[in-house]
């Protein structure tokens, strides 16, 4: 019997997905990537040619496939190529270098890794002798990666799967610890995308357009599945550019974008143009909604709704977008999920007071299924047969739902969680560097800045430069510290565990180093002066 979600059935596998609609809107255009359309029908026949020649290097079902690549027709490719012969799709954080990618791609143990061109020598440089899948690069003619070379003859029909079965891993961000790997259904990737049309009233003639990477769940997930299912166009780009959004938009006729961190922000705080409504956008999402997006909404001509998700836990809360907006709320829980709000001790809290967000799906396989090859992390994740979040929230009486923190060891930076202790063990790599602890602070746009405060080699003389000097060449650019500060010690628990909690009392007086740099117009790309 089917599954469904809504009017939606999700009891199909991706390569069941594409096939359908290749068949029932060949010619209509499915991917809209640097410039160029691709067809449902042109996209299936790459899929499988793809996975005739991965098929020669060695993947096939139960096999992984890493991919180190920025989004581009032939990332998207791998992904369905991957799934089309029963393996795994695992993205790589392309900002990852050194011990972070050298962890993630041992942790996975591919049959096969896929990277651009120009980002393969950074996988070598992390993985050294231990790379021992065959690696596969992309060529880069002007920049945009292409995958021709490793393609095979066509026909290849899809293995055999049930939706329940493994689609894919996507990296969690580290925020309790080293990255983990989340074991994702065919089901969770369907499912998530389903409860997004519904809720988001997505329909044929939309172009959803997602400027962040694919080896989050915005990029995948909530737009190129979606489309897949009823027959819009995923349009991608390759990174959020401020000054770039909005032509981008209207190139690409989006209808609906989707936003994280301070994206919106960013774009609000830009000077008012008399083309702020030329476009074609009816409908925004994405996290957080500030208390000026009533502002927001009027100046751009578009709605904008927000929800609370997560990638291991798919989108359990939704704001519809035809529902009026609850001030302050990331919506109401949906009917294929339950969530509680628990305290310390898991006892539910009365409404209106904080807990932490606990969910189960009432669908199997619409969450992710463990962290690979981490029991451990798995049984903690779901003890009492809920899965536990890490985030608190509040519940009022009509059911809606407050988003009001991480309870995690985490950073959250313009749309990225960053890991405290990656970004502890990143500096700790300094041979200077005695021991580090990173904590979040407050930012001018929204969410946090990076701050570390370090305890140095006696006599070594280190100091700020040096520290940004070392981050910046082996770190990701997001994990880079703006602010550091020199400590004799860092406070300890009894059980000898950092803690963080004293550093406002114990480092009140401490110096603090500011890093020169550029306000962001881009998060990824050049910064502007305070």
């Amino acid at each position: 019997m089917s599954v469904l979600v809504g009017k939606l059935d999700v009891d199909r596998t991706l390569p069941e997905l594409l096939d359908r609609a290749a068949r029932r809107w060949p010619d209509r255009v499915f991917l809209r990537i640097d410039g160029v359309d691709t067809t449902f029908a042109e996209f299936r026949d790459q899929v499988t040619r793809l996975a005739n020649g991965l098929a020669e290097h060695g993947l096939g079902p139960g096999t992984r496939l890493n991919v180190f690549m920025r989004n581009s027709l032939a990332c998207v490719q791998t992904w369905f190529a991957a799934t089309w012969l029963g393996a795994s799709w695992v993205p790589v954080n392309t900002e990852w270098r050194g011990q972070t990618l050298h962890n993630a791609i041992a942790l996975a143990d591919p049959a096969v890794v896929v990277a651009d061109g120009d980002l393969a020598d950074a996988l070598r440089d992390a993985l050294g002798d231990d790379l021992r899948a065959p690696l596969l690069t992309a060529a880069m003619p002007d920049g945009v990666a292409s995958l021709a070379r490793w393609m095979g003859g066509t026909g290849l029909p899809p293995a055999e799967q049930r939706s329940t079965d493994t689609a894919g891993m996507l990296y969690t961000s580290g925020t309790t610890g080293r990255s983990k790997a989340c074991v994702l259904s065919h089901r969770y990737f369907v499912s998530q995308a389903a409860i997004a049309v519904r809720d988001f009233g997505l329909a044929e003639d939309d172009v959803l357009y997602c400027p962040f990477p694919l080896f989050h769940a915005d990029a995948t997930a909530l737009t190129t599945v979606p489309a897949l299912l009823v027959g819009a166009t995923a349009a991608l780009s390759r990174r959020f550019s401020a000054s770039r959004f909005w032509d981008e938009v209207r190139a690409t006729g989006a209808t609906v974008f989707d936003f994280m961190g301070a994206t919106l922000s960013i774009l609000y705080k830009a000077d008012p143009r008399a083309d702020d409504r030329d476009h074609e956008v009816r409908l925004a999402w994405g996290v957080p909604v500030p208390d000026w997006a009533p502002e927001f909404e009027r100046r751009f001509g578009l709605r904008v709704v927000e929800l609370y998700g997560s990638v291991e836990a798919n989108i359990p809360i939704t704001q519809p977008w035809d529902q009026p907006r609850v001030l302050g709320s990331c919506g109401r829980v949906t009917p294929e999920f339950e969530i509680r709000l628990a305290d310390e001790g898991g006892d539910d809290v009365p409404d209106g007071e904080v807990g932490e967000l606990l969910i189960r799906p009432r669908i199997a396989g619409t969450v992710l299924d463990a962290y690979f090859a981490n029991p451990e992390a798995t049984a903690g994740a779901f003890r009492g047969l809920w899965f536990h979040s890490g985030d608190l929230a509040r519940r009022d009486g009509d059911g809606n739902v407050f988003f009001v923190g991480r309870g995690k060891d985490s950073i959250r930076r313009r749309g990225e969680n960053i890991s405290a202790l990656e970004v502890e063990e990143g500096i700790e790599a300094h041979p200077d560097v005695l021991e580090c602890a990173a904590v979040g602070v407050p930012s001018e746009l929204t969410e946090e800045e990076v701050k570390v405060f370090v305890v140095s080699r006696p006599g070594s003389g280190v100091d700020a430069a040096s520290i940004w000097k070392h981050s910046e060449a082996t770190m990701a650019r997001f994990q880079v510290p703006r602010y550091v500060a020199f400590v004799d010690a860092l406070p300890k628990t009894p059980t000898g565990k950092v803690s963080k909690s004293a550093f406002g009392e114990v480092f009140a007086d401490v110096p603090t180093y500011e890093r020169p740099e550029r306000r962001v117009t881009d998060t990824a790309g050049p910064r502007f002066p305070r």
